[in-house]
């Protein structure tokens, strides 16, 4: 559904800032995914191990724990790829490992011309890359930046501003024409088991997400695509401290299991959230638009530029304030947040009348009732103390 402008007397069109959220897979395909991933389990642990919490150590010739080597084996067959990792640190873990397993420093990268993401930040400027931003919405112009053949063009499958519509499958065969030597890798964190495809499976080698936005255990990322790379990076894991042992392992993909489901009924209540506000505006909401950037959510723009106040307000009705993982299986309670920093730092008027709202567990009425009380408390709390300060600058 695209976005509503409202006013307190009802809609009055299309809102005038327009989102390109990603396709969610439905609640039935969310379902068949989570067939398909108990059934690949079944081949991989018979009765027995599936029934045990799992191994340590790393036995001569894996290198790994054998329950952790068989939780890989699951992955990489449920994403189609020809082998997948566990790492250590989560989402950035795994983008970390992709990149120093694959990459000299130095290196050429082409990536979006949008502020990069903090902590990824840190592995391009450790490995000195030479990064080459470019609009990936432009297709003349990632097309002359992959002609002039990078050694990597680095995607993020999430949307990361409110302008961006680059279709990934499309801009990975623009790589693969123009730039056939050079990886391709795929940032799929906020789409892994919600979009129907990822990275990898669009084309890419390499796809690196983390598990624990899966509801798995902190701190354990994943990355799945060539079994020649793959292969590299469990060489720079070797000591082990690295290794995801096997308990960790098998508990994380237990709680993937849950995972498809989970976020298909929470881009349901997005759209629910959508179609409600559409008939019933919100007091002080001007627009609601679905949004990807990250998780699936809400970009609720608002009448004053109130955003701060929003958000330290939520927590009054129940919603968290900040995220523990985002989508995280602790992150139950819905979330009233800032926009991504990237968003904020393209357009900080903006962040100071937007917040985003996510879900997570909560259910459209939940989200509906806690959004209009924080934001009628906030526009009280305005007032008030818009009127001290008059007050304050009368007496002076």
């Amino acid at each position: 559904m695209t976005g509503v402008e409202l006013s307190r007397s009802g809609v009055e069109g299309a809102g005038r800032l327009v989102t390109h959220p990603l396709r969610q897979l439905t609640i039935a395909e969310a379902t068949q995914l989570q067939f398909k991933l108990v059934d690949i389990m079944h081949q991989h642990f018979d009765g027995d191990l599936a029934m045990e919490a799992g191994d340590y150590g790393a036995p001569a010739g894996l290198g790994r724990p054998r329950t952790t080597a068989r939780v890989e084996a699951v992955l990489a067959e449920l994403f189609g790829a020809e082998d997948a990792t566990l790492v250590a640190g989560a989402g950035t873990g795994a983008i970390r490992s992709a990149l120093m397993g694959t990459l000299s420093p130095g290196a050429r990268v082409v990536l979006h011309d949008v502020p990069v993401y903090a902590t990824t930040s840190v592995t391009f400027r450790a490995m000195g890359l030479q990064l080459k931003a470019v609009d990936l919405n432009d297709r003349a112009a990632r097309r002359a930046a992959f002609e002039q053949g990078p050694s990597m063009v680095y995607l993020q499958h999430s949307r990361q501003m409110l302008a961006d519509h680059y279709d990934v499958e499309q801009v990975i065969a623009d790589v693969r024409e123009l730039a056939p030597g050079c990886l391709v890798m795929v940032d799929d964190n906020y789409t892994a088991l919600q979009v129907p495809r990822i990275g990898t499976q669009l084309g890419a080698d390499l796809s690196a997400f983390s598990l624990f936005k899966l509801l798995g255990e902190p701190g354990v990322g994943c990355v799945v695509g060539r079994a020649d790379l793959i292969a590299q990076l469990r060489d720079d894991a070797y000591s082990g401290g690295t290794k995801i042992q096997g308990p960790i392992a098998l508990s994380t993909l237990r709680g993937v299991v849950q995972a498809p489901v989970m976020f298909a009924v929470a881009s349901e209540a997005v759209e629910t959230v959508l179609e409600q506000v559409a008939q019933n505006p919100i007091p002080g909401v001007r627009a609601v638009h679905p949004g990807n950037h990250q998780e699936r959510s809400l970009l609720v723009e608002l009448e004053e530029p109130i955003a701060e106040d929003v958000i330290k307000v939520a927590t009054r009705f129940g919603a968290a304030t900040h995220p523990v993982g985002s989508q995280s299986r602790f992150d139950t309670h819905m979330l009233v947040y800032r926009l991504s920093r990237a968003m904020c730092e393209a357009d900080p008027e903006l962040a100071r009348r937007m917040v985003r709202v996510s879900p997570f567990r909560a259910g459209p009425d939940t989200v509906i009732r806690v959004l209009t009380d924080t934001i009628q408390a906030a526009r009280e709390q305005a007032v008030m103390e818009r009127a001290a300060a008059q007050a304050t600058d009368g007496a002076g």
